[in-house]
Parts: structure tokens; C-alpha cells; sequence
């Protein structure tokens, strides 16, 4: 990080962190957590995000991905290489299922809200969030970086209204959907795209009308119990 990107966070989002979309997802997920619960981390990954890191803080951390680079993520307590579509667990073993960045990319997120319905034990909760693929796209054109280096975003659960209609097919209680906005972390890399992203980010965050606008999208939903 350069000197001005450095000055220009401490003058317009002072006290800020990096990763502070992880953080609201993690605090959420805080709220709910408890030291007995068993929790699965949906497209868990290598273990890259340090905010999902809950290990210690419930009985077990049992993570699925169909990537291979699962097996050495050091957040787990167990880690399966699968799909979400096939979530290889008999009915009702997690109390809590989380998830980052993954809905967005999902081929069949119907199965997978099914899937995570089924694993889940009664008053389970489901906590994930996500970010729009456009605005990753356009991000990447900005930088020169080619399309295929970001996981496609296939558009089937990345707004409020393919949530719900997914989550209340899969027989889940909708507890809260909301969207955020704050630092445009990916247009700090010029002073001319972070000037940009903080118009923007002031834009969304005026007015309740523009809440649809904003980048990160959070939701908790209940299994009935």
C-alpha cells in the first residue's frame, strides 16, 4: 500500500479496517454462535480470511469445497472436498452453516439451499454473504486483470428477491437480508478509482432508496424448528 493510498484512508475512513465486509459477516455470525454448536463452512477454501476463522469458539469447524486446497486450511477441524449440491452429511448434523463469496457463484442454488436446509438441524441457522459479479468484472477490467481469474458469477442468488425466493422454496424462515456499503477496498490501487468508489460509496449510503445499490449483500435465514 502506498503512502497517499494510506493518507487518503486515514482522511476519508478513518478507523476503517481491511476486509470490513468479512468483519460485518463475522460479527453476524458471532451474535448467533455458541461454544456447543457444530458449524460448516460452505466453500470454505484455502482458509484465506482470517474473519472466518471460528476454530476454538464452537465444538467443531467442519468445512466443504470442491477445491482440493480445503484439506490445508488451517480453520478447520474437519475439511471434505464436495459440492454444496451434495453435501456429503446426513440430515440434520450442523447447527449453523456460514458462507463467503460462494452463493453468487452457485450453478444450481436451489439444489444447494435444499442441501443446506437438509444438513441443518432444527432452528439452524444459515449466515452468508455475497457481492454482485458485475461489480467484480468491473473492478477487473479497471485493473487489466482477465475475466477468467475471477470465479464466475452466474447471477442465480445475488439479489434480495432470489434469496428469498430460494430460501422460502427450501422451507427457510427469512430472519434478515441487508446490504452494506463502505471502503471500495478493490479501487484503492489509483487515486482516480478510490475517488470514484468513495462518490459512490457516499451516493448508496445517503438515502434508504439506494440500499439495493450497495456491494455487499448479508443474510441470516432459520430452519424452522
Amino acid at each position: 500500500m502506498s503512502r497517499l493510498t494510506a493518507w487518503m484512508d486515514g482522511k476519508l475512513y478513518p478507523g476503517v479496517s481491511s476486509n470490513w465486509d468479512d468483519e460485518l459477516l463475522r460479527r453476524r455470525i458471532l451474535d448467533r454462535l455458541r461454544p456447543d454448536m457444530h458449524v460448516l463452512d460452505l466453500g470454505a477454501g484455502s482458509g484465506r480470511v482470517r474473519q472466518m476463522n471460528f476454530r476454538g469458539l464452537a465444538s467443531k469447524i467442519t468445512g466443504v469445497d470442491p477445491d482440493a486446497r480445503i484439506l490445508r486450511n488451517p480453520f478447520l477441524d474437519e475439511a471434505v472436498t464436495s459440492s454444496g449440491s451434495e453435501i456429503p452429511f446426513p440430515d440434520a448434523t450442523f447447527d449453523m452453516v456460514v458462507s463467503d463469496n460462494v452463493l453468487e457463484h452457485l450453478d444450481n442454488p436451489a439444489r444447494v439451499f435444499k442441501e443446506v436446509f437438509r444438513v441443518l438441524k432444527p432452528d439452524g441457522w444459515f449466515i452468508a454473504r455475497l457481492t454482485p459479479t458485475s461489480f467484480h468484472k468491473f473492478v477487473n477490467r479497471l485493473r487489466g486483470r482477465p475475466s477468467a481469474d475471477t470465479y464466475p458469477t452466474l447471477y442465480r442468488a445475488n439479489t434480495k428477491s432470489d434469496i428469498e425466493r430460494f430460501a422460502r422454496s427450501a422451507g427457510f424462515d427469512v430472519e434478515s437480508i441487508a446490504f452494506a456499503e463502505g471502503r471500495p477496498e478493490y479501487l484503492r490501487f489509483s487515486v482516480p478509482t478510490y475517488l470514484m468508489g468513495t462518490l459512490y460509496e457516499r451516493m448508496v449510503n445517503s438515502m434508504a432508496f439506494f440500499a439495493g445499490f450497495r456491494i455487499v449483500l448479508l443474510m441470516e435465514l432459520r430452519k424452522p424448528g
